[in-house]
């Protein structure tokens, strides 16, 4: 016998589909029999110091970019980003979300990364990786196996409670059911399986090199108090609070969120942890 449960529906803005188009080329990439679609936007100016590799959270797409987007390509970086296959009802690699594995993306991240280092012209030493909610847990588990190769990593209100959440959900592996349906998005048995067992902090501080992590101070869906913990176990981090802030930001809040990144870019490598609260 099946077994399905419903989590009740949130009100959230981050979970509604945009159905604007964020600016780019079409890129799809292979991995396996995983087909990846998603858009690459270079500088206007065609000169890229290095490629910025954008993962979406939980069911949401390659659109959460383009607040990036802009600040990224003055920088001179080129950005990929993509829908996980699996990642969303509105995906359009596959939107099949009974079958999201956060394993899965991590592998379609790593896939995304080598297409870049074999691609021709790119400069293998500027690879970024950003992240929002889920998609933050999955660049960081990513991050910590690819190591050098990833020159920087930026985490948005990263969703490192996932385990934990569903761990306290679902306390025995008896109690998972076949389907769990939330915020309307179906999952299956596997996407809490995979995550039991793994230890988020000792997992993620594998990756050696700079961090910076953006969290808003009133985010209910993720506390802050997971990336002020994770701060203080990675190597190199700075944690930019932006206080009053939720679980996604309004356009002022986007605006400070930018401008961490765009610091934390153009200061490169940093030599001291910190912990920043910037007013809207």
């Amino acid at each position: 016998m099946t077994k399905t449960i419903r989590i009740a529906s949130l009100s959230l803005a981050f979970l509604i589909a945009d159905t604007s188009r964020a600016v780019g080329e079409d890129l799809w990439i292979k991995n396996g029999e995983r087909d990846i679609y998603g858009i690459v936007a270079a500088p206007a100016d065609g000169n890229s110091k290095g490629v910025a590799i954008i993962s979406h959270g939980f069911n949401g797409t390659h659109k959460f970019a383009k607040d990036y987007i802009d600040t990224l390509n003055g920088l001179g970086y080129t950005v990929y980003t993509f829908d996980y296959p699996c990642g969303s009802i509105h995906s359009r690699s596959d939107n099949n979300t009974v079958n999201m594995s956060i394993l899965d993306e991590k592998n379609d991240l790593k896939a995304a990364v080598r297409h870049f280092l074999d691609r021709p012209g790119a400069d293998k030493d500027e690879i970024v990786l950003i992240g929002e909610s889920q998609g933050g847990l999955v660049s960081a588990l990513a991050a910590a196996e690819l190591k050098d190769t990833v020159s920087g990593l930026v985490l948005v209100y990263p969703a490192l409670c996932i385990p934990d959440n569903w761990n306290e959900r679902y306390k025995t592996v008896e109690e998972i059911p076949d389907t769990t349906i939330l915020w309307n998005v179906p999952l299956g048995k596997r996407f809490f399986m995979e995550i039991r067992d793994l230890d988020v902090y000792q997992t993620i501080c594998g990756y050696e090199g700079p961090v910076q992590i953006i969290h808003g101070s009133k985010d209910r869906i993720v506390p802050l108090g997971y990336s002020e913990e994770a701060m203080k176990r990675y190597h190199n981090a700075h944690l930019g609070v932006i206080p009053g802030a939720g679980h996604g930001f309004n356009p002022e809040e986007r605006a400070v969120s930018n401008k961490f990144v765009k610091e934390f870019l153009e200061n490169g490598v940093l030599t001291q942890p910190s912990h920043n609260s910037v007013k809207n």
